[in-house]
């Protein structure tokens, strides 16, 4: 996650030399994201290297096996949602700005980016008024300051977040409801 003063966005708005200004994690997973969704790799190989990747990182072999066999019988959001490695593996790269674990989940993000733009093509219509979603954010202290400190500015996120319309009066009752 990225926080964007209001003041280094006013600056880097009215001139190009303050987009030095910018937090450094917000540029990276910009370019980041720009690269990954230009990049066409064959989806074969990039299964065998994310095997090859989890095995490393000890994940089970039925989770493993599962995707490379199944992977094109099944939409990008549903393995995302799924309960299996790919979501927490997929996410936590993407916060911690992982190089290894974003390069190798590529496929996964690209395609998953690309199935949440059709979806959106085609529901936004149906959604001609603005409405709520809630999602919940743990966050250490000084992210908690940064973000306060970052009022009026951006907030970037780096990863995909699930939202629900539904709020959570607690932490008890967010981790029950899912």
């Amino acid at each position: 996650m990225s926080f964007v003063p209001k003041r280094c966005t006013t600056y880097a708005a009215s001139n190009v030399q303050n987009i030095n200004q910018l937090p450094p994690t917000y540029m990276y997973s910009v370019i980041f994201k720009d690269i990954v969704l230009e990049i066409n790799d064959d989806d074969a190989k990039s299964i065998k290297a994310l095997e090859i990747y989890c095995k490393k990182k000890e994940i089970p072999d039925t989770e493993i096996n599962e995707l490379k066999r199944k992977y094109h019988q099944k939409s990008p959001v549903w393995w995302y949602t799924c309960e299996m490695f790919l979501y927490g593996m997929l996410n936590r790269g993407l916060r911690s700005l992982d190089t290894e674990a974003m390069s190798k989940l590529g496929f996964s993000i690209r395609s998953l980016h690309r199935q949440l733009e059709q979806l959106h093509q085609e529901q936004s219509a149906n959604f001609k008024k603005s409405f709520t979603v809630y999602r919940g954010q743990g966050m250490s202290k000084e992210d908690f300051q940064s973000l306060l400190d970052s009022k009026g500015g951006l907030l970037s996120f780096n990863n995909f977040l699930s939202t629900s319309k539904r709020s959570f009066i607690n932490h008890a009752t967010f981790l029950t409801a899912y």
